[in-house]
């Protein structure tokens, strides 16, 4: 690829890395970066494997942010990788979700390096906000 795209993909998604980070997500963008949160993950963590498409910007990473401030027991952590842009992040992070075929956008929630929660990329898109909201509060209430 060229260096001009690949500048101008850099430029285009620091407004979406932004909508979670500025939330309190910590972005993992390197495949080292997940090994270590994963080697020392404790407690309940929220992952959002972030994405470019609309169903990421409309629905899932609002939804994510809503959630985590609404929620009586929120995730001890806020982890994001972005898919098609961290590309070796995102696989690192997907070998954790055992038994699940990668999706983007998703959320996974963790126990320790146990999936305890996902949801796909098919129940956010033709979901509403509030609906994905009310899927991730039960997980994080039945999981606290």
């Amino acid at each position: 690829m060229s260096m001009a795209y690949e500048e101008y993909m850099r430029q285009m998604v620091k407004p979406m890395r932004a909508e979670l980070t500025n939330a309190g997500f910590n972005e993992l963008t390197t495949e080292e970066e997940v090994k270590e949160f994963m080697e020392r993950a404790e407690g309940t963590t929220l992952v959002v494997v972030n994405s470019v498409c609309g169903c990421a910007a409309g629905l899932a990473r609002p939804a994510a942010t809503q959630a985590v401030m609404q929620a009586e027991h929120a995730p001890a952590n806020l982890v994001t990788v972005f898919a098609g842009q961290d590309k070796d992040a995102t696989a690192v992070m997907r070998e954790y979700f055992e038994g699940y075929e990668p999706s983007s956008p998703s959320m996974a929630l963790l126990k320790g390096k146990e999936v305890v929660h996902f949801i796909p990329r098919h129940e956010i898109e033709g979901n509403s906000i509030e609906q994905i909201m009310e899927n991730l509060l039960n997980a994080f209430e039945a999981n606290k």
